[in-house]
């Protein structure tokens, strides 16, 4: 095989890869205009459901954690109870930036999405629908009672397990690759919260979080 050739299918491979799924998932939202029922037969994550005819469908206007990260294995087992082998109603259907369906999940009227966000196993994530308002409103009392991802095992200003390990790791929540830290004595230090939902992470050491990949808060001394 000619080296331009393989250059060629690397370069293309993960386009002609995602093109199946988005083509499927146009299809998913051209099945019917008006509100259908589907069955549940995973639950991937907290905010992820495997449906049959193998339609990945994400729970819209919410972001629950990696199932790596603080609470998103209890993230990923509330929305299991809920769900899974149950025939939900799906409304309200969109494909996000990615070519992902997402949309509003019901089951026996209950909206699933919201369960999720007033449980405080998922952020609120906004977005136009006739739910916005109701979540909206959730996801501020959720994080008010410091409820699932929202409570000091996740949502931190201090360091819990070890004390003297205070440097905060923050990513940008728009772009992962943007890391920075905050040590003692930065002028946000007090007010920044590491959430570890996110994958955020406490630091012993500044050549830890360097090696890590987070750079200093251009804020710090």
């Amino acid at each position: 095989m000619k080296i331009k050739d393989i250059f060629f299918r690397n370069k293309w491979l993960p386009y002609l890869i995602l093109i199946p799924s988005i083509l499927f998932n146009l299809y998913f939202l051209s099945l019917d205009k008006s509100d259908f029922s589907i069955l549940v037969l995973e639950v991937l994550d907290g905010d992820t459901l495997l449906l049959e005819q193998d339609v990945r469908l994400r729970l819209r206007q919410l972001d629950a954690p990696e199932l790596e990260f603080c609470a998103g294995e209890e993230s990923q087992a509330f929305l299991e109870d809920l769900v899974k082998g149950e025939r939900v109603v799906i409304k309200e259907k969109i494909l996000d930036q990615r070519g992902r369906a997402m949309a509003l999940v019901y089951l026996d009227g209950e909206l699933i999405n919201q369960a999720v966000i007033e449980a405080g196993w998922g952020r609120y994530h906004h977005d136009q629908t006739a739910a916005t308002d109701i979540l909206r409103e959730l996801g501020d009392k959720a994080k008010a009672d410091k409820i699932g991802l929202y409570s000091p095992e996740c949502y931190q200003t201090e360091n819990l397990d070890k004390p003297k390990c205070n440097i905060k790791g923050n990513i940008d929540p728009s772009n992962s690759s943007n890391k920075i830290y905050h040590s003692l004595g930065c002028v946000h230090y007090e007010t920044t919260i590491v959430e570890k939902d996110r994958g955020e992470e406490w630091f012993c050491t500044e050549a830890e979080a360097k090696k890590a990949g987070y750079v200093k808060s251009k804020r710090c001394p």
